[in-house]
């Protein structure tokens, strides 16, 4: 706990500047998205055509439900940890630069649902390591913004990291199952 702390101080605290202070707030609202989201599903139905771009769509969205609902209705209450932001012993301290929204924290579900839809990315529609590895940075960025705002400490966002992970995981192998030859795939091990 001490080291969550240390380093959503670090986070928050020390390195704040202007320019993060105007970026960081808009880059990670969901909203902001939107332009890549249409833009990664033209491509897909462009390369795939629309019966395998569905059933790629379908797994995204169901993972994402899953995720969001594993995280804020199962184990947010189960946890019960409030959020940097709701915490009383810190409201001097916490630089709150978006709205602090619900009282919980643990785990964080903009990680969870970025790391489920870049893990779904790159088993699925993403053959090259480094666009792997640009999905994963994304959601790694994302999540790091949530600590900078002060909505979250670092520890919500690697829960929320392997629990997106998992689920995107999981979800992809009933993709594949379901789709069978109709699943998009990536360059996996068993290819």
């Amino acid at each position: 706990m001490a080291i969550d702390h240390y380093l959503f101080d670090l986070i928050n605290q020390q390195w704040a500047n202007p320019v993060l202070d105007a970026i960081l707030p808009v880059y990670r609202d969901k909203l902001t998205w939107i332009p890549l989201y249409i833009a990664v599903l033209y491509l897909i139905w462009r390369r795939f055509g629309t019966r395998r771009a569905v059933y790629l769509l379908l797994c995204i969205g169901t993972v994402i439900a899953v995720a969001d609902q594993l995280a804020a209705t199962v184990i947010k209450p189960w946890v019960g940890r409030l959020r940097p932001c709701a915490t009383p012993a810190l409201a001097d301290r916490v630089r709150e630069l978006v709205n602090c929204g619900g009282a919980l924290s643990f785990p964080s579900n903009h990680a969870t649902n970025h790391f489920a839809v870049a893990t779904v990315m790159s088993l699925t529609w993403v053959r090259r390591r480094g666009w792997k590895f640009a999905w994963f940075l994304w959601a790694f960025t994302i999540s790091l913004a949530q600590v900078y705002v002060g909505k979250h400490y670092p520890g919500d966002i690697l829960a929320g990291a392997a629990l997106g992970a998992a689920v995107g995981w999981i979800g992809v192998v009933a993709y594949r199952r379901l789709a069978k030859e109709a699943a998009i795939r990536g360059i996996t091990p068993d290819d």
